[in-house]
């Protein structure tokens, strides 16, 4: 069994936080809490969830939050991002090459989404690990980082956006790996630089210049191989890139913890996905706000058209039949700090927006292995809670709207608040 993943901790205090007069949606699914009081200890875990009737009393010194019947809900959860890349430059396109550029340009992405209310993230491919070590250390602010560092994938594959002159385009994304034994190594060069989960490539891509979706890409052995070090090393997680159906298929009997995409899950696929419990996560913002003809390379864009009815189709039948679903929404493909758009795709193809609410919180911590400590409020939890205007459950397009997200408070501190009013 996969063990519960390191919860990385802030380096920060608090002196303590309430919020009064809350709208409280704690994640789990149950029903709100209407004049709800949340509280939070000094560490930044949860004291107190519930009903103002059966609140401890204000503590002297604490930061008293009045939400005047907002909406109070867990800090949200992406689990498929990439933040060292660009909107609309995901790897393969030229863009902004000065190394120092760069990391100034991911710090204000990271920034750009945890003001969006995601507090955590999970980057699936092309950020260094430094990234994690910068938020949890106070050096930038942004969402709580899990990074899988490189994707591996083979010659030809997903992650190959060389040029045939052997440039890379890819800013050194992929772990190029043809073997078992070199997925092997792979897995074992990641978790060297600091991977906390592994990522393969099950199927060619939209983006990729070389396959189709629906291509086949790493073997089932191979993945299994990837499988089992990921096992060997800490029992990390295993996520598959895996948008076609042949290669949807050969990740489930290989093992992985997720399907990224899913974009091909027929009904057999959707038989084993239930049966072994893996987790999908749709990213529907690549099929909903990630196509722009005019900025896309004409292979890119004629992919995305093809397969956008597919996509739909394929995740509003796994929808219907209970799949586990986390939040994604392959940041950099589409737009950065509008993650929780992605909400409003999944209720498009057929969840209750609490059903939605759930993937983008406890769901989505059950994917990172951290459960235990977050997505949903309730006491001896981290204190990760987000603060909207308006009710998502009537209509939840108001959370993808980063101006209705009036704070963002990340284990028990506030990271983003209203302007002060004279």
């Amino acid at each position: 069994m996969r063990k519960a993943a390191t919860l990385h901790m802030f380096h920060s205090s608090t002196s303590g936080l309430r919020v009064e007069r809350a709208r409280l949606i704690d994640g789990t699914g149950a029903a709100p809490v209407d004049d709800a009081v949340l509280c939070v200890d000094e560490t930044g875990v949860i004291a107190y969830a519930g009903p103002a009737a059966g609140a401890p009393a204000a503590v002297p010194g604490e930061r008293v939050i009045d939400a005047g019947g907002r909406t109070v809900l867990p800090g949200f959860i992406d689990c498929h991002v990439h933040l060292g890349f660009a909107a609309g430059r995901p790897p393969g396109k030229r863009g902004e090459e000065d190394p120092v550029h760069l990391v100034f340009d991911t710090a204000a992405r990271l920034r750009m989404t945890l003001d969006a209310g995601v507090t955590t993230a999970r980057d699936l491919a092309g950020l260094p690990a430094g990234y994690r070590t910068a938020v949890e250390t106070g050096r930038v602010d942004g969402p709580r980082i899990h990074t899988a560092v490189r994707v591996i994938s083979h010659t030809g594959g997903h992650g190959d956006v060389r040029l045939p002159d052997g440039t890379d385009l890819s800013r050194g994304m992929a772990e190029f790996a043809d073997s078992v034994d070199e997925v092997r190594l792979g897995v074992r060069r990641v978790l060297r630089e600091g991977a906390d989960l592994i990522k393969v490539c099950a199927t060619g891509g939209m983006g990729s210049p070389y396959d189709q979706p629906d291509d086949e890409e790493l073997l089932e052995e191979e993945i299994r191989a990837a499988v089992d070090e990921a096992r060997r090393h800490g029992g990390k997680a295993v996520a598959a890139h895996a948008q076609g159906t042949g290669g949807i298929l050969t990740a489930l009997r290989a093992g992985v913890t997720s399907i990224e995409h899913g974009y091909g899950l027929d009904d057999q696929a959707c038989d084993l996905a239930g049966e072994q419990g893996v987790f999908v996560v749709p990213t529907l913002s690549t099929v909903y706000a990630g196509i722009d003809k005019d900025a896309m390379p004409a292979y890119h864009y004629q992919k995305k058209v093809r397969w956008s009815g597919i996509t739909k189709t394929n995740i509003a039948r796994a929808i219907e039949r209970g799949l586990r679903f986390a939040m994604g929404t392959d940041a950099a493909v589409g737009p950065h700090g509008r993650n929780l758009m992605e909400l409003s795709y999944l209720v498009d193809l057929g969840m209750t927006p609490m059903d939605a609410i759930v993937a983008g919180t406890r769901t989505a911590a059950e994917l990172l292995g951290v459960g235990e400590r977050l997505g949903t409020l309730a006491p001896g939890k981290v204190a990760d809670v987000v603060v909207c205007a308006g009710d998502p459950l009537t209509d939840i397009g108001v959370l993808g709207e980063p101006a209705n997200i009036h704070y963002v408070i990340q284990q028990g501190v506030i990271r983003k608040a209203p302007p002060a009013t004279s």
